[in-house]
This record gives C-alpha cells, structure tokens and sequence, in this order.
C-alpha cells in the first residue's frame, strides 16, 4: 500500500482568472491536466481537494478522484488537511504532497523530488528550488526567494533557514526560487494547519514562514526549471502553446 497520498487544492474564486481549473487546455480543464501530472509521477493516489461540484464532476469525468471541502477555507493548505481528513480517517497515509492546482505544464517528477528532503533529512516538511542568476527575479517582490544550507555531501539537498520576498542572500551568487511544491510529513501537516498564521507569516505575506516560527524544519530540494504557475491569461495562452508542443511531438 503507498504511504503517500497526492493532494490538489483547487477552487474557482481566483481574482486574477476566475473559473481557473475548469479553463480549457487542449480540450480539458486545466485541474484535468494537473491531476494527469501527478498520476504520471507514481507516488501515490491523487485527489483533487475541490471547493466546488462543479471541479469535482470535471475530474470524476475525466476517470480522477476529487473529494469537496467547505469553500469557506482561508488557504490551500487547509483544504488538502480537511481533504486528508476526509479520505482517509484511518490514517493509512504517512507522508502528504501539497501540489498546486495551476502548473499544468509542470514535470511529473518533481513530486518525486520533492519527497527526497523527508527521506535524506528528517525535516517535517520539504520544498523545491531552483537556481536563478536573473537579476530580475532577484528584486521583484514577486519571486519569493529561498536561504538555503546546502549539504556538501548532498549538494541538490538542503535546510531553508529563511523565506523572503526581498533580494537575499546578499552577495555575489544566485538566488533559490522558491517553488510552491510542498510534501509534508502527516503528523507535521496537522501541527501546521493547526497553528495561528506567525507574525512573519503576516509582514512576509509567506504561510511556510508559519512553521519556521513555531520550530519546524523544512528540508529543500534543487530542481532545474520553475513550472508555469497559470496566474493570468498570458500564462494560459502560455500553458496552452507549452501543451500544443508537446501534444505534436
């Protein structure tokens, strides 16, 4: 029996592109082509944690599981606890992977990856980075950017001291883009979804920030290429050109 569980948080009040999962790609809603991502990495079953009937019935159509949760939920990461809490009472489920439910061009062994920091390190929950010497990405607010310790023995794997919006580390050498990819150990996904949101929580506007204030350990994993998260209509036309490519291949 797999002792990890897949879980993709998905609803369809999104400021920026309202009805996002269902938005068609190549025939099929986008949530279609995510859940096929993660089914393709093999580690474990998949559900759509969903807010509503109508992405439920979309992946049920399409052969997936999808279980409801209250669309009430401040953040992904309550879904997939309420989710979890939902499929699988008797606990079967060690270990738990949070995978975002707008990266439907994302390669499915990034789940694979970012299992590595819990199995290497011990770590309550693991993440993935990736490399970036872009100035750009360096500055903008918007590239949320990890510091790192990395194993010299393991240097792909590695411990997050910190999570920030600003240029960091200083100093000559790349920045680590974080991505918001993350696996979680059971136990440590119930103490986390149970905290209140951290003061640096709150100024960073960062929720893994949570759980380096209350003691936690987050364990990181490099990856090569950050995944195209569908944030406006020029991701999707984006997203919807990536899987033209690769449908002609």
């Amino acid at each position: 029996m797999h002792e990890t569980v897949v879980l993709i948080p998905a609803r369809l009040a999104s400021r920026r592109l309202p009805n996002k999962p269902l938005l068609d790609i190549a025939g099929e809603p986008m949530i279609v082509h995510v859940w096929r991502r993660a089914v393709e990495a093999a580690v474990g079953p998949v559900w759509v944690a969903c807010a509503e009937h109508h992405i439920r019935e979309a992946v049920e159509r399409h052969g997936g599981r999808a279980v409801l949760t209250e669309p009430s939920l401040p953040s992904g990461t309550d879904r997939i606890f309420q989710a979890l809490a939902r499929i699988d009472p008797e606990r079967r489920y060690r270990r738990v992977i949070n995978f975002q439910g707008d990266l439907p061009t994302a390669e499915p062994r990034i789940l694979r990856h970012v299992l590595e920091p819990l199995d290497a390190l011990g770590c309550d929950i693991a993440t993935l980075v990736a490399e970036s010497a872009d100035p750009r990405d360096r500055d903008s607010p918007h590239v949320v950017k990890a510091v790192v310790s990395f194993l010299p023995q393991r240097p792909e794997l590695g411990r997050a001291l910190y999570f920030t919006r600003a240029p960091a580390p200083t100093g000559l050498g790349p920045v680590w883009h974080h991505i918001g990819i993350y696996a979680y150990t059971r136990d440590a996904l119930e103490r986390f979804a149970r905290l209140p949101p951290s003061p640096l929580e709150r100024r960073e506007r960062l929720e893994q920030l949570r759980a380096l204030e209350a003691g936690m350990t987050i364990g990181v994993r490099t990856v090569d290429t950050v995944p195209l998260g569908v944030d406006t209509a020029e991701d999707l036309e984006q997203a919807r050109a990536l899987i033209a490519e690769e449908k002609d291949r």
